[in-house]
Order: structure tokens, then sequence, then C-alpha cells
């Protein structure tokens, strides 16, 4: 920092108990405006001008809650943050996106659409996050195929290895139960019921900090007796929520 800016601070402002940790930005778009929540629908209370320094004290997702010199407290989104200055003189960088909220989330629900050996599949699933790279899903899904009908679910475990990323893979494996219904019309028609066993690769992208997409790849094994197991490879597009 330049004794100029140092001194510049000095005088703004006066040393208060907790300000060490508290980072300060210097403005210099021509204005930035402080909203009264942690969003668009918020109205703008303030307006800050060019050359303004601005103490950040929290953030919320994209949102940080920022204090001027004269003692405004407000939101800012963090483009607007984008081209500040630090007091060492450089523009100040940002993560492409900050997920700490994400990653307290605990549980979460969804629903996707998708496609099983061919035949149209839905399924809705609920999750539960035991930290933010290990969790464990709960999945029900119905496929209506043309011959048949077929109900499944499954427990997954599930491994997110870069949580802290926006788009981040995950891989899952898990057991559960198939039921397989021909159509009655059929000859010889026989229901299937057999134990399962899945192994899936997907990514997600957080939306904000409740929603996310998510798209999987699946194998899937029924073992339908001692002899025999059927394979099927499923695809889903979904979207889920957090808690």
């Amino acid at each position: 920092m330049t004794l100029a800016c140092a001194i510049a601070l000095a005088v703004a402002w006066p040393a208060r108990a907790g300000d060490e940790a508290r980072e300060r930005l210097q403005i210099t778009d021509p204005y930035i405006e402080l909203h009264t929540g942690a969003g668009r629908g918020y109205p703008v209370f303030h307006v800050a001008a060019r050359h303004e320094w601005i103490e950040v004290l929290m953030r919320h997702t994209d949102w940080y809650q920022v204090r001027t010199v004269d003692g405004k407290v407000g939101w800012v989104h963090r483009r607007q943050l984008e081209t500040t200055l630090t007091e060492a003189g450089h523009a100040k960088t940002f993560r492409d996106v900050v997920l700490d909220d994400y990653l307290q989330r605990r549980l979460q629900m969804g629903g996707a659409w998708g496609r099983f050996d061919g035949e149209p599949m839905l399924k809705l699933w609920a999750g539960y996050r035991f930290s933010p790279v290990l969790g464990v899903e709960a999945t029900l899904a119905q496929v209506q195929g043309v011959f048949s009908g077929t109900d499944f679910w499954h427990v997954n475990a599930v491994v997110e290895p870069w949580a802290d990323r926006r788009l981040s893979p995950t891989f899952g494996v898990g057991v559960g139960r198939f039921k397989n219904v021909p159509n009655a019309s059929l000859v010889d028609a026989r229901r299937t019921n057999a134990n399962l066993a899945n192994a899936s690769l997907g990514v997600r992208y957080h939306l904000s900090d409740r929603f996310m997409l998510s798209a999987d790849y699946s194998l899937y094994t029924a073992f339908v007796s001692d002899e025999r197991s059927t394979e099927y490879r499923a695809f889903t597009l979904g979207i889920a929520f957090f808690f």
C-alpha cells in the first residue's frame, strides 16, 4: 500500500476494534449501488462514488455486505466489486463462484427425466450430505416401455470430489430392487423381481444457493437369478433444490 493511500485510509477510517480482519476496497467505476438486502429485488438506497473506500463485512452467495466511509451499510453484487482496487493498489480478484453456502447445506431433493434403455424414464431422489464431498442418495424411478413397465429403487453412496466448484462431477455406487411387469397381452409374460446394483457418473451445475442442475449416466445390473443378470443403461437430466 502506498503512503498516500495509507494516509487517506487513516483519515477516512479511524481505527476500530475488529477492523484488522476486514478488507477495504476502493471504487474505480463511476459508482456502485448499495441494496438494502442480498438480492436484486431489494431497493437501492445509496450510491457510493468513484475513489471512495468501502469495507467488506460479510458475504452471502454472490452478494457482499459493505460499509462506506460515512457509515452506510448495504449489499453489493460481486460484479460491481470486480473492478475495485485493494489497499495494495491491485485489482480485486474473486473466485468464479462462491460455494460456501452450498457446501453448508445437507438435505436436497430433486427430479429428473431421461431414457432407460431407450424407454422414457422419470425419477425422484432425496439426498443427505455428510461432508462437502460425501453423501447418500435414495432414488425412486419408473420406466414406461412399449412392452412392459419397470419400477425400481436404489440407495447410493455419492462422492463429489470437487464440490467447491460451480460445475463439478459426481461418482456413485449403490444397491436396490428392480421390478418389471410385462403387458398382459404378451405370451408367457412373467413379472421379474430382482436385486439391483448400479454405478453412476454425473455432473452438477449450481444455479443459486438453493437450486442446481444435474445430469447422470448410470449402468444398472439386475440379478434375475443365480445364473443370469441383465444390464441396463440410463441417462437423465434434472433439477434439485437444497434445504
